[in-house]
């Protein structure tokens, strides 16, 4: 038996940062088109809901309780987006350089980065790929101000909502997180140039059953 130790020196671990943002547009087919680098990401707030528990009662006892379905949901802000998000964001192009709001809008999925640190190699020890599928963007507010003394850069944000995709042994899911401080590295590189791509193939978006073949190395 081992007398529990708290602090420990390389044991002190947090995370932050956000980078690397990728999208990917979901088509007609339902299958997601090549990744598009998504420049500008300043913050990806996940917001998991549901999971309610309601309880019952029987023979002037509580019985058991049950719980809501759980859903994920998140808030994306960015200074910009690539130019494929505007299907995502309800626009559409009548033509070079003009595009008209209010029309349907694109599911998409996101792959991005955030940093695991720890005491001792600080934000080098580490990181998470975060990846989102079946998001859909709801309309968002564009505040645009005149310039003044004290300029800032307008930020976008999206709420998102999501539809879970299956896994083979699991309830659907709509994210997937991915930790190098724990995945084997040739796998996690595996995986890294499905998502961002090579010189010699498009960058995709893996689903959950896909990752977990590369990660049992089937």
């Amino acid at each position: 038996m081992a007398k529990l130790v708290w602090d420990e020196s390389g044991k002190r671990v947090y995370e932050t940062g956000v980078r690397n943002g990728v999208l990917y547009v979901q088509g007609a087919e339902g299958a997601y088109g090549n990744g598009v680098a998504w420049n500008g990401l300043t913050a990806v707030t996940e917001s998991p809901s549901g999971a309610e528990p309601t309880a019952l009662y029987a023979d002037d006892i509580k019985y058991l309780e049950l719980f809501s379905a759980e859903e994920f949901g998140a808030t994306i802000e960015a200074y910009t987006y690539p130019e494929e998000f505007e299907a995502c964001d309800g626009s559409a192009s009548l033509g070079t350089g003009v595009t008209i709001g209010q029309q349907d809008r694109k599911a998409f999925g996101i792959c991005y980065r955030t940093v695991v640190g720890n005491d001792v190699k600080g934000n080098e020890h580490g990181y998470k790929l975060h990846l989102v599928y079946g998001a859909k963007a709801k309309p968002s507010e564009k505040a645009y101000a005149t310039v003044n003394d004290s300029p800032e850069a307008v930020t976008f944000s999206w709420e998102v909502t999501t539809t879970p995709v299956n896994v083979a042994g699991f309830k659907p899911t709509a994210s997937v997180t991915i930790d190098s401080t724990k995945i084997q590295p040739d796998k996690l590189k595996a995986i890294e140039d499905k998502l961002y791509g090579t010189q010699d193939q498009e960058p995709t978006l893996l689903l959950p059953d896909e990752i977990a073949q590369i990660v049992k190395g089937q």
